[in-house]
């Protein structure tokens, strides 16, 4: 058993990003659990710590329960440290999936995220995992986590804007989609020439479907 949990409240986000991990490894048994006293949305610093008890908690029950792969489904990676301190399994952030796939896609990647609140965290922690050296620049693209949700198709346009000035001012092939809430966008995507768009929630599927 794979269990994703949302950090954030938003229970249609956490459908929407299961529904995506199911149908990325349709052979593996995957559960959705939204932290129903996390903030709507988690965007900046303060809502990270605020997420972080209710999340703590749904981890050891999820590792009590017998899963074999957690997957922590917000792009900040909120408690992903604590959370591996706690599970008997392996814990798995969309951030640190994303990255890792994009540094094996190519020699250098950009982020384009929501918010720019949002940016020094990412920056954080991908030079934390030790790919600093891969990363070209996070960019924030001002569309709010809950306008990905309550308006797709503008929100999806203005991150597509910003991945294309992304390959063209940061000269790279490999964007990564810097939110849980983005993953239609790929789908949306089709006039990009040459980007390639890496999503961390297909990415931690399958990393957590291989453990």
């Amino acid at each position: 058993m794979i269990v994703l949990i949302n950090p954030n409240s938003t229970a249609s986000m956490t459908d929407a990003m299961l529904r995506t991990a199911r149908a990325t490894v349709p052979g593996a048994y995957i559960e959705g659990w939204t932290s129903i006293n996390g903030p709507p949305a988690i965007q900046g610093r303060a809502d990270g710590e605020a997420a972080t008890p209710p999340l703590l908690k749904l981890v050891e029950q999820a590792s009590g329960e017998g899963a074999e792969s957690i997957i922590i489904a917000c792009f900040d990676d909120t408690a992903l440290h604590a959370a591996r301190s706690l599970a008997t399994c392996p814990v798995i952030g969309i951030g640190q999936a994303a990255y890792h796939m994009a540094a094996m896609a190519g020699e250098r990647f950009s982020v384009v995220t929501t918010l720019a609140v949002s940016v020094p965290i990412l920056e954080e922690n991908v030079k934390a995992y030790g790919l600093g050296q891969n990363l070209a620049r996070v960019r924030a693209s001002d569309v709010p986590v809950l306008a990905l949700e309550h308006d797709p198709e503008a929100a999806a346009a203005r991150v597509i804007d910003e991945v294309k000035t992304a390959a063209r001012e940061d000269g790279v092939q490999t964007v990564v989609l810097g939110c849980g809430g983005m993953i239609a966008i790929a789908e949306k995507s089709a006039g990009l020439a040459n980007v390639r768009l890496i999503d961390g929630v297909r990415a931690a599927a399958h990393i957590a479907a291989a453990f």
